[in-house]
């Protein structure tokens, strides 16, 4: 397989992954559950899966977020809410969330759940904290539970290989965001002001990772990336997409055609919605 195809599999996966931090029912889930707030909610449930994991930990799997800004939520968040509670929370309330998007949702899990488990097995752990904690969630007596939790552990997988290439490369958490910004070339616009207070940076550290930028010859004067900064960007995406991979490619074409097939309408049910903005923090495109 052409490692793009793994992107293209990341878009449908990670708009369906998306309920957990935008459909209204979740958020209210996690206030239920016992957390204060959207953050300690956000850092929370994810986090979870790891248990109970101090804010450094949390920094570093997740990276891109300010420490300050995980510190105000980890480890507070472990005396409300229990690691194991907010495992079954999080997934119990997306896949209401879910049905609430498409009602045919559990027939597409009956027809995906095996796919999902070939694509898992195929994967490595080691150096993927995040993909391993949530590979060793137990299943669920609900098939979309599960298939949110499979969809979930996949997404987690192509985000620890990304945090090691950026940290390969020496990109900084605040640099990677302006790198993906300048990319896009949405710097100086509202989505830049979105991600930077969304991610918890000061606007000294902004500032000086602006100046890190220029001061490498990344980034041009008007704030576009420069050519060494456009070789830099695609090197990181190309092997992003290449170390998230395997799991797919470990289901062949057909399974990849299958998977493709099923989530496609799970993923535009959840943008038609509307819960998605777009922009959004997590840089997701509208692609269905």
């Amino acid at each position: 397989m052409h490692p793009s195809e793994s992107r293209d599999l990341w878009h449908l996966i990670e708009s369906t992954h998306a309920v957990t931090y935008f459909a209204p029912g979740c958020a209210r889930a996690n206030q239920d559950l016992g957390f204060k707030g959207f953050w300690m909610g956000y850092f929370g449930a994810r986090a979870a899966p790891m248990g109970a994991v101090g804010a450094a930990v949390v920094t570093a799997a997740f990276g891109g977020f300010a420490p300050g800004m995980v510190e105000r939520a980890i480890p507070d968040a472990w005396d409300f809410v229990e690691p194991g509670a907010a495992v079954e929370g999080r997934a119990s309330a997306a896949a209401a969330a879910l049905r609430e998007a498409l009602a045919e949702v559990d027939d597409v899990a009956d027809q995906l759940l095996g796919v999902l488990d070939k694509a898992l097995e195929v994967c490595e752990p080691a150096g993927r904290p995040l993909f391993a904690a949530n590979k060793d969630v137990t299943p669920f007596e609900d098939p979309v539970a599960d298939l949110w939790q499979m969809l979930t552990t996949l997404r987690e997988h192509r985000g620890d290989g990304h945090l090691a290439v950026l940290t390969s490369e020496g990109v900084g958490g605040c640099e990677a965001h302006l790198l993906a910004l300048a990319s896009r070339g949405e710097l100086g616009g509202p989505a830049e002001e979105l991600l930077r207070s969304a991610r918890g940076w000061s606007d000294t550290d902004w500032t000086d990772s602006l100046t890190t930028l220029r001061s490498a010859g990344l980034l041009e004067t008007g704030g576009g990336l420069s050519e060494r900064g456009r070789k830099l960007h695609a090197h990181l995406e190309a092997r992003t997409d290449e170390l998230a991979s395997p799991p797919f490619a470990g289901i062949g074409e057909s399974g990849r055609e299958h998977l493709r097939d099923c989530l496609i309408p799970i993923a535009a049910s959840v943008v038609d919605t509307g819960w998605v903005p777009f922009p959004n923090p997590m840089g997701l495109p509208r692609v269905v």
